[in-house]
């Protein structure tokens, strides 16, 4: 039954104590799965969960210190440090106090050890005498040492399926430790609402409906509904999973550039829009758009790259929010244009050439007699100048001797470039014309 004394907050009180009781996560945790096995054999090796909050790291810790016959610690890594592991590991490796002479140390936020404090560890990690449990809501292969992460089984917990919020909240309303003996029912509408606006976190969820019962005036042994109108407003703003200094800024950042390279113009304005919402620097976006509109549109379509400029330029000089439709205006642009990398791969090969072939010299009669004397030594001597010859093309070759016949830039067919293409067919047909004049 309810009891008004509890003081925990709602999410804190649901937090499962054995596997039974966990939603979600069941690409680890159906029967069968290795960290279902692992937990309940109490068989344990080094772990590190990582996953956006609320999606069960921490509880699977504490199902683990209620299961567990080996000794079990806890340390935030915000306000823990070296000194503090000493203390476990001396006594851990005292007979009197820990008889089987190994811990489970459980360390949350692990991403916020330095190296030091991360090197602190690994020694006893390395004998056994810790077994070490981390939790972050970032990728370990980004923040923590590689050393640990070699040693340790690494499990990603995803964001909460909308089905496991409504089994949570249901559960929240009937279960001793949440509502029960309160009546209190939900409508379906306000349920899928924070299923759908919680971003699979099950303590977003939690904090929803006990603000929702707790802001609701009425005798509370009268029981009462909570409709979609009282959820809504005790929902925050919907958050996204993003980081725009960690793992999710590249992943979005990577998703909005190949969205526009695949010429998917929806999917580029999305994951532009993800990148706004969370505040991302919107002249980084505007640089990104910029490299897209030459390394992937090149000439198919030499107008990106001018619309993009401009896009950045005018983000600059005006700022949001009118700068998210100038980006959405040259994402578009970009996606929904002919594409080619043919500029691109012409630098890059002339680039590697440059630095790693014996590349020669400029031709004499390319070179411009800017000096006294140099004239007398052949400098410009045989140039044919472009104007005189029929089609203002010249039978001419530009590359060094040791570079020629040398193909850097391979038009493709793709929109304006197959005009470029053609063009240059009918120079080398001209240049075959001029080449006795």
């Amino acid at each position: 039954m309810w009891d008004e004394s509890k003081k925990e907050p709602l999410a804190y009180r649901m937090c499962p104590s054995t596997l039974e009781e966990f939603y979600g996560q069941k690409h680890i945790l159906a029967p069968g799965k290795l960290l279902y096995r692992m937990i309940k054999s109490d068989r344990l090796s080094s772990l590190i969960f990582f996953g956006p909050p609320g999606t069960g790291k921490t509880s699977l810790a504490r199902i683990i210190a209620q299961t567990t016959k080996t000794g079990f610690r806890k340390l935030n890594a915000v306000s823990s440090g070296i000194a503090d592991i000493k203390d476990i590991v001396k006594e851990t490796q005292n007979q009197l106090l820990n008889p089987s002479g190994r811990t489970v140390l459980f360390v949350d936020e692990i991403h916020r050890f330095n190296k030091a404090q991360q090197d602190a560890l690994l020694p006893y990690v390395e004998e056994g005498v810790i077994i070490l449990i981390g939790a972050t809501t970032e990728n370990p292969y980004f923040e923590v040492n590689k050393a640990l992460i070699s040693r340790s089984v690494v499990f990603e917990l995803k964001p909460l399926e909308p089905n496991d919020i409504k089994d949570i909240i249901n559960n929240a309303l009937t279960s001793p430790k949440g509502y029960k003996g309160l009546n209190i029912t939900i409508d379906d509408e306000a349920l899928e609402f924070i299923a759908n606006n919680c971003n699979g976190d099950a303590r977003v969820a939690l904090n929803a409906l006990e603000l929702a019962v707790l802001s609701t005036e009425t005798d509370m042994t009268q029981g009462f509904n909570i409709s979609l109108d009282i959820i809504s407003e005790c929902m925050q703003k919907r958050t996204i999973k993003f980081d725009k200094s960690g793992e999710e800024h590249y992943n979005n950042i990577s998703a909005f550039i190949k969205s526009m390279r695949g010429s998917d113009p929806d999917a580029a304005v999305f994951y532009l829009a993800r990148a706004l919402y969370a505040g991302e620097d919107i002249n980084f976006l505007a640089r990104r758009i910029v490299i897209c509109a030459s390394e992937d549109v090149g000439l198919a379509n030499p107008t990106a790259l001018l619309v993009a400029t401009a896009a950045a330029e005018a983000v600059r000089m005006i700022g949001m929010p009118e700068a998210r439709i100038i980006l959405a205006h040259a994402a578009i642009t970009v996606a929904a244009s002919p594409k080619s990398n043919a500029a691109y791969m012409a630098i890059n090969k002339a680039m590697d050439d440059v630095s790693k072939k014996d590349t020669g010299e400029v031709p004499y009669y390319l070179r411009n007699p800017v000096a006294e004397g140099l004239k007398d030594i052949g400098y410009g001597e045989g140039y044919k100048y472009a104007h005189d010859y029929e089609g203002n093309v010249a039978d001419l070759e530009f590359l060094p001797d040791i570079m020629r016949g040398t193909i850097y830039y391979k038009p493709t067919f793709n929109g304006y470039e197959k005009r470029v293409s053609d063009y240059l067919k009918w120079v080398d047909e001209m240049k075959k014309r001029n080449r006795d004049k």
